[in-house]
């Protein structure tokens, strides 16, 4: 049971020369889930974002750490590339909003001209947010500044406005998704009969691997931008929906969701050869599972395989391993991992980990930093957070 009135094993097969790949599913008033249809494929699933159109913004004021500290050093032998950088805008308690800028790069550095001491920077970037600001702006307001990954984004300091950020954007464009052979229960034939009566609901998709069992859950609009019989024959319908949303995995994913469709993966490393960015994806796949983990398991010894944690999303992949077997959910980055160690992933306190090979996350993550007043890399930073918590960790 996967919720409300969803049984996957009812809907996970039918009487076809090809499987069903996917289930469409919609939460209703009460929360509930509902079938609303099956289809064999969908096209569009794996998507990579397009990005956004390069713009120059100032960062006024600035007090530089980290990163950011190091690409204005006149010594530097840095090219100014900063990666992504988030912008966060707080009153005196909260963020109140932020924005994502893309593969930012430092284009000059002047001093700031009220403040001496302060520096303002340019830097070229491409400008993500999630929605126009609708804020009063603080009569002080902070901006804090952020760079990184999602997995591991590090304090590079904060500066008392941007000059370019608050500007009109237009919306990026949609990219379509195409439900191929879909058998539509009677919810999707209503939606079918009166496309433009339900554009703003949702609906879920969940991808199936070839045991039947939900590897992936996506939230779609229902926006229909056309019906067609199927190009599977029968009295199936190809379903054509205007945007797919832009939360989709990225194309190179689709090698991982092979792997995950054979089934949950039973054997150790089979995330070893992808890249920090596909194993971010296999992460989310083991994420999808996390409540089969079954009830919490406390003491005992587990034993961490360190050959190839050469980044954050490995370190993570690597302590899901060891902590509840391949495939297994313990956490995509630092928030979530401390989450977990408070119970109800598979694994209680106490336990012992061993750690083996632990000089290749040590080397390789010395530079990943999420706090520089505390000078801890990301490697040291878990293992201190997991003495805190109790365990018992020997490092080989």
């Amino acid at each position: 049971m996967f919720g409300g009135l969803v049984r996957v094993t009812d809907h996970a097969a039918w009487d076809r020369g090809f499987p069903v790949k996917y289930l469409l599913v919609r939460e209703d008033d009460e929360g509930e889930e509902k079938y609303w249809g099956r289809c064999a494929s969908v096209e569009g699933m794996f998507v990579d974002k397009v990005p956004p159109p390069r713009e120059v913004l100032t960062l006024r004021g600035c007090t530089p750490t980290g990163p950011l500290r190091d690409a204005l050093s006149p010594a530097a032998e840095s090219t100014g590339l900063l990666g992504d950088v988030c912008v966060e805008v707080w009153d005196e308690q909260q963020p109140l909003q932020w924005w994502t800028l893309v593969d930012a790069v430092v284009l000059a550095c002047r001093p700031n001209r009220s403040d001496l001491a302060l520096v303002d920077v340019v830097v070229g970037a491409g400008v993500e947010e999630e929605h126009a600001w609708d804020h009063t702006l603080p009569v002080s307001p902070q901006f804090k500044l952020f760079a990184g990954t999602t997995t591991a984004a590090s304090p590079v300091g904060q500066c008392v406005g941007v000059d370019g950020l608050f500007v009109s954007r237009g919306a990026p464009p949609s990219t379509p998704l195409h439900l191929i052979g879909c058998e539509a229960a009677e919810p999707l034939l209503a939606v079918l009969r009166r496309p433009g009566k339900w554009d703003r609901d949702w609906v879920q998709l969940w991808a199936l691997d070839h045991l039947g069992e939900v590897m992936y859950r996506h939230n779609v609009a229902l926006r229909v931008e056309k019906t067609r019989p199927s190009v599977l024959g029968g009295s199936l319908v190809d379903i054509t929906l205007t945007d797919g949303g832009d939360d989709r995995p990225p194309l190179l994913a689709r090698p991982v969701w092979e792997t995950w469709y054979r089934g949950v993966p039973t054997t150790l490393n089979q995330w070893a050869p992808y890249s920090a960015q596909a194993r971010s994806e296999w992460l989310d796949l083991t994420a999808t599972r996390m409540s089969d983990q079954g009830p919490d398991r406390s003491g005992g010894t587990h034993h961490l395989d360190g050959k190839f944690v050469t980044d954050v999303p490995g370190l993570h992949c690597a302590m899901g391993e060891a902590l509840v077997g391949p495939g297994g959910y313990f956490g995509r980055e630092w928030n979530a991992f401390k989450d977990c160690l408070g119970g109800g992933f598979g694994v209680a306190l106490p336990f012992t980990l061993v750690w083996h090979d632990a000089d290749v996350a040590r080397q390789a993550l010395a530079g990943v930093v999420s706090d520089p007043d505390e000078g801890l890399s990301y490697f040291e930073d878990v293992v201190e957070l997991l003495k805190r918590f109790g365990v018992t960790v020997v490092l080989q």
